[in-house]
């Protein structure tokens, strides 16, 4: 859900979004310091180089939040990415079960996820808002996607069936390769905190043509 190919808009959600002051409606996901006012769509606030992976021990996403970017950066581990998102410092971290920071606030841990074969894995941190009925064209990723919906709820649609999250719900996630199609649900504005743990060396989504979705999330 990163690219303009995977991420654009459809007429529909265009015209849902056009009302809105600020809506991102080219589908493209930029980097946090390029949105210019921007609220609506996809916005990469960080990206971390984490090299070879093993999959044994399985490995979760560590969500904790800090009172303050200093603090989290203190806590920081090896794998661990300080992010500044929805008005809140995150310490996002790639690790075990049972990895845990000093201080801060746990939110949630989400796994164990399905590791990519690949000679160097890449995390890549987002942040999506949507209005309801907003959808993404249907793409894959060359890694695993997760999911953790702060503030009102989406839908995944994949060839498995569908899948939906709500504020408070467990992360989602799936693996690589997966056809799919997210939509924006519910009466009010989705927030969702994302990751991708990819092969580094790919792009990070491309378009999957081979799947038409049957339209579960409407």
């Amino acid at each position: 859900m990163l690219t303009l190919p995977t991420l654009a808009l459809t007429l529909s959600a265009i015209a849902a979004a056009a009302g809105s002051a600020g809506a991102q409606t080219d589908g493209t996901c930029i980097p946090e310091a390029e949105r210019a006012g921007r609220t609506l769509g996809c916005f990469i606030t960080a990206r971390q180089e984490l090299g070879r992976l093993a999959a044994t021990p399985p490995l979760y996403w560590h969500i904790d939040t800090y009172p303050t970017r200093a603090e989290a950066e203190r806590a920081r581990g090896p794998r661990s990415t300080v992010v500044e998102s929805y008005g809140k410092v995150w310490l996002f971290t790639i690790d075990a079960a049972g990895w845990r920071p000093a201080g801060g606030t746990r939110v949630q841990r989400v796994g164990p996820l399905p590791l990519v074969k690949a000679d160097t894995i890449a995390a890549v941190y987002m942040e999506g808002t949507f209005e309801p009925g907003m959808i993404t064209q249907v793409h894959r990723h060359p890694g695993a996607e997760a999911w953790l919906t702060l503030e009102g709820s989406m839908c995944l649609e994949t060839p498995d069936g569908k899948r939906d999250q709500r504020a408070g719900d467990p992360g989602l996630f799936v693996a690589d390769g997966l056809p799919m199609r997210l939509t924006g649900t519910g009466t009010g504005i989705r927030r969702s905190l994302v990751l991708i743990l990819q092969d580094s060396t790919k792009p990070r989504s491309t378009p999957a043509p081979d799947w038409t979705p049957r339209g579960l999330c409407r």
